[in-house]
């Protein structure tokens, strides 16, 4: 049985944010991130070589981990994704059309919104959850009013977060945060990543439950 998105944040609300990673490193950075407790990890498609990195993660990690990509651009994306192994979809903006392309391949969806027209859009459009992006220009006053409205939907503030920010976009109703350079960067030691993810990992659980 494959892990759905809802297991994978129940089990740990992080989407870790991979930009810049190299195939010949997934493997490693990717089974400290597992190790640390998270369960859902993307792979934007500006890195290098992405699809091979995503599918290594999927081969490896993909049973018991969401293995998708971000920064996915338009449908043929969406379909590169999938046939790479990739489960999830993430966008910076709001475009239907690969939302309807990532739902009619049976793929997970969070496209990026920084509106609540964009947000309401993207939501009759199927998204599974939103990624309100970039997360400095929507501070949690901002999240906490879209959450009075957007009741059920699942909001991930996306940008700028870190283990100091977290309890504040929580308290406004965030349902979960992805991470980037808070937890990777290319030239990052592993050791460091480790340690970084666990903190962040530990940071959250202690938000959610």
């Amino acid at each position: 049985m494959t892990l759905t998105f809802n297991q994978a944040m129940a089990r740990c609300p992080l989407v870790a944010i991979l930009r810049g990673l190299k195939p010949e490193e997934a493997l490693d950075v990717g089974a400290v991130l597992v190790e640390a407790g998270i369960a859902i990890i993307e792979v934007p498609l500006n890195s290098p070589d992405p699809l091979k990195s995503i599918a290594l993660l999927a081969e490896h990690f993909g049973t018991d981990t969401l293995i998708g990509a971000g920064t996915v651009m338009s449908p043929a994306d969406v379909a590169d994704v999938a046939q790479a192994g990739g489960r999830l979809i993430v966008m910076p903006h709001s475009d239907g059309a690969v939302i309807h392309a990532a739902k009619a391949s049976g793929l997970i969806c969070t496209p990026g919104v920084a509106t609540p027209t964009e947000a309401f859009a993207a939501l009759r459009a199927g998204a599974d959850a939103l990624k309100l992006f970039p997360a400095e220009g929507l501070p949690p006053q901002v999240l906490k009013a879209w959450r009075a409205v957007m009741v059920g939907a699942t909001l991930l503030p996306v940008g700028g977060i870190d283990a100091g920010n977290m309890a504040a976009y929580r308290a406004a109703g965030a349902d979960g945060f992805g991470l980037g350079s808070a937890l990777y960067k290319p030239g990052k030691p592993l050791e460091d990543i480790a340690r970084d993810a666990a903190a962040l990992v530990a940071c959250a659980r202690g938000l959610f439950h």
